[in-house]
């Protein structure tokens, strides 16, 4: 939040005018009562106010054994409840602190409740409670602002432990000011005819008002640095002030003459000059505004005028909830109102700019750049699955829409915009679109009788393809292990869409040879894994294809005889059928149905 609502009179206006409030007491303390501001300095030790004591708060003793060295004391009365704070403006070459009481005199001080003693080391040239109204947010000789209700009485201590005097400037600030713009101080403490000093905008009417009961006569002057001066013809009640001076008036009654007087600075009124928007279609986390200043303030002092950013015009205007300079962007369109302030005169501004702040989303295309139609279909949909209805969709074929039905093999463009407050951010991909047919499976090799039965899978097809074994799941690789022996069921499938083709298959085992020799070691030939079939049925052939034996019903042994006569060594083939699960008698495939007979 920014609460920039200070104003100051320029610390040569001290110089010029000589003669500045000071009070080195706290008895003397000088009444304040708005945020106009007012131009101190220090004029000795005084009186130890503090009695002796050798710290209070964050001060301690100085060189001269007391707290106090070169002070000046003030005092002022809260009028209205909020938030309140203030500003000491400063020579940077000099070492100021300062300490706030709160209490109803000057014999029962206590410890102050806000206290800052840094030495001069400090570059700044504010100190206070508050915020920095140039904007530093690290500077370290700021304490936090006050929360007053009214009627409490305060005490500000100012010390200075430097050799030169050059003065200060105190200046009042806070949303106290804002919410009670005429009463956040109590003014009853200053008895003066023409009120406390005043600092205004150029061009400002200002009106010194001096109407007194039974005046018979008035007469002002101006002091313009050299000392008052009568102006001439001035002896109306009121005068019209237009030069920044110290003004006094002499009013003439019967019984007295009333002597006042009152200073009064003019301001110059920054401009702020225009800025460019601030886009961009790579979304940003934090936008730097601090890189705009320089430009808002064209040829103005940087030192004189402060640029500060805000979310709403009343915002700028009024000077409060400031953003940062560092400012976290949201997404889409925003418009940043800007405000140029005097650092003398804050309430001398301009907030004739503004500008865009446009952080757009470039759209993320996210689909397949690769798409696959297969033969046996009409046509496919391509493009974007879940469109933003805020985006623009165009088809390097002219279509708008964000998807495209295709019919053939090509290659199509999408081209998405995103487009807000004359800005736009487009991405584009293309589709490349390939015929594909269904996969096809050309060979099974069945590599069983053995402790680790395998099945490698020899396929055919456009794509990249996936393998299952029974309802295992998909694979990307063509063989599979340990595969019991039985019944099973392959499937290839095309991942994009084209289908899948199964095949069942039946893994057995079987020797590759056998000597039927009666040594009561491999007599007979048989197939292991028949009983996980139903009506199996082995055909044994010989070379020629001459049915040599049928194995069936309860015997799946042969002896290598045809006829009872024993058969000569040689190559032997077989054929296995059994009966599937909708009844039909089927042969077994992709067995290396071959086996030999030795003696």
């Amino acid at each position: 939040m920014n609460h920039f609502l200070g104003i100051f009179f320029p610390l040569f206006f001290l110089g010029m005018l000589g003669h500045a409030q000071v009070a080195s007491d706290c008895g003397n303390a000088i009444p304040i009562c708005n945020n106009t501001p007012t131009n101190g300095g220090t004029n000795g030790f005084g009186t130890d106010d503090f009695n002796g004591v050798l710290q209070s708060g964050c001060l301690e003793e100085a060189l001269d054994g007391t707290i106090e060295s070169n002070s000046a004391w003030y005092r002022f009365r809260t009028g209205a409840s909020g938030e309140l704070g203030f500003n000491i403006r400063i020579n940077t070459d000099e070492d100021w602190d300062f300490a706030l009481y709160r209490t109803n005199g000057c014999t029962t001080l206590g410890d102050p409740v806000r206290c800052n003693f840094f030495d001069d080391n400090e570059p700044n040239a504010f100190i206070g409670v508050g915020e920095d109204p140039t904007g530093d947010t690290n500077n370290v000789e700021y304490e936090d602002w006050l929360q007053v209700t009214p009627g409490e009485e305060y005490y500000l201590f100012i010390n200075n432990f430097s050799n030169t005097n050059s003065g200060f400037s105190i200046q009042f600030s806070g949303n106290i000011f804002v919410t009670n713009p005429y009463d956040a101080l109590d003014c009853s403490i200053v008895d003066n005819l023409l009120g406390p000093p005043r600092l205004a905008c150029e061009n400002d009417v200002v009106i010194l008002n001096a109407t007194t009961p039974n005046a018979s006569q008035y007469t002002w002057f101006k002091d313009l640095g050299n000392g008052f001066q009568l102006i001439p013809g001035a002896h109306e009640s009121t005068l019209q002030a237009d030069v920044s001076a110290n003004y006094r008036v002499d009013v003439l009654r019967p019984s007295n003459t009333i002597f006042s007087e009152m200073q009064i600075a003019f301001t110059e009124i920054p401009i702020a000059h225009p800025v460019c928007d601030e886009a961009s279609c790579t979304p940003f986390d934090v936008v730097d505004f601090s890189q705009k200043d320089a430009v808002i303030l064209g040829s103005q002092d940087p030192t004189r005028f402060v640029v500060s950013y805000y979310a709403s015009l009343a915002d700028a205007t009024n000077g409060m909830n400031a953003l940062p300079k560092q400012y976290p962007t949201q997404s889409g369109s925003q418009r940043i109102y800007v405000r140029v302030g005097s650092i003398d005169n804050p309430n001398c501004y301009d907030v004739s700019q503004s500008f865009q702040l446009i952080n757009l989303e470039t759209p993320t295309l996210d689909f397949p750049e690769e798409a696959y139609l297969c033969e046996a279909n009409m046509g496919m949909i391509v493009g974007m699955d879940n469109p933003n209805p805020n985006y623009t969709y165009s088809w390097d074929s002219g279509e708008t829409t964000p998807t495209l039905a295709v019919a053939e093999a090509g290659s199509h463009t999408l081209t998405v915009t995103n487009t807000q407050s004359g800005l736009s951010c487009s991405d584009s991909r293309t589709i490349r679109v390939s015929l594909s047919r269904p996969p096809e499976i050309t060979d099974i090799v069945i590599e069983d009788l053995s402790n680790n039965n395998m099945i490698t899978v020899m396929a055919d097809g456009p794509n990249a393809l996936e393998y299952r074994l029974d309802d295992g799941v998909y694979q990307n690789g063509n063989r599979f292990n340990n595969v019991l022996p039985g019944r099973h069921t392959l499937t290839l499938n095309d991942p994009q869409g084209c289908g899948a083709v199964s095949e069942e298959i039946v893994v057995i085992g079987f020797p590759k040879f056998f000597t039927p020799n009666n040594d009561g070691s491999n007599d007979v030939w048989t197939i292991s894994g028949l009983d996980l079939l139903e009506d199996p049925s082995i055909s044994i052939f010989d070379r020629y294809g001459k049915l040599m034996a049928m194995l069936d019903g309860n015997t799946y042994n042969w002896a290598g005889t045809y006829g009872g006569r024993p058969l000569p060594e040689s190559d032997y083939w077989f054929r296995l059928t059994y009966t599937d699960d909708s009844g039909q008698t089927v042969e077994a495939k992709y067995i290396t149905n071959h086996f030999s007979l030795k003696r």
